[in-house]
């Protein structure tokens, strides 16, 4: 499963060459980082279980098998991290505010309307995820958000097939159910 590049750069790194372990963390912190930031929707919980995730890495790293592709592996740590940060805080999450990397000049109003019905969108969406379980959070972000097909999944979360697909749907169904409420809730708002 793993490509030549993995491994050499698994060999350079079980040698204790640093600026190997360098090049992995580089390579997998975004990933890991927005993971993380969606799932514990804090800014500094997620930068530190980033951390984490790459000491854990690290450590475990000799009994790192092969089986699948490094990706998978970092993105199984990453999540059972998350998880048990979760676990461990026992409070509500809140997901972060999305912050503007880059400011973009609008010349057109039309676009201006539009990001912003966008970012209105995202953010409902977050806030309604946010209300799900951390599992149910999890598994929907792994497949809408950051794209895993169910092996990916099923590999990353000690989950079957099966069971994630059951998982997805009662999860889209709880997500749909907390959406319709919160955009109704919205409407009435809106119109006194």
């Amino acid at each position: 499963m793993l490509t030549n590049t993995e491994q050499e750069l698994i060999s350079e790194i079980r040698r204790g060459n640093t600026r190997a372990f360098s090049d992995l963390v580089e390579r997998y912190k975004d990933l890991v980082f927005t993971l993380a930031i969606r799932m514990l929707g804090n800014k500094e919980e997620a930068e530190e279980v980033s951390q984490d995730v790459f000491i854990k890495v690290y450590k475990s790293l000799s009994k790192f098998k092969g089986d699948s592709k490094l990706s998978t592996w970092v993105y199984r740590i990453a999540y059972n991290s998350c998880l048990d940060r979760i676990k461990k805080i026992k409070k509500e999450r809140i997901f972060a505010e999305l912050e503007h990397i880059h400011q973009t000049a609008y010349a057109d109003l039309d676009n201006a309307f539009e990001k912003m019905a966008d970012e209105e969108r995202s953010e409902i969406i977050q806030l309604c995820l946010s209300q799900l379980s951390s599992e149910d959070a999890g598994i929907l972000t792994l497949f809408y958000l950051e794209e895993k097909n169910l092996l990916e999944m099923e590999k990353a979360t000690s989950l079957t097939v099966n069971t994630l697909k059951v998982r997805l749907f009662r999860a889209r169904k709880r997500l749909a159910s907390i959406m319709e409420k919160s955009v109704n809730k919205e409407i009435l708002q809106s119109n006194g």
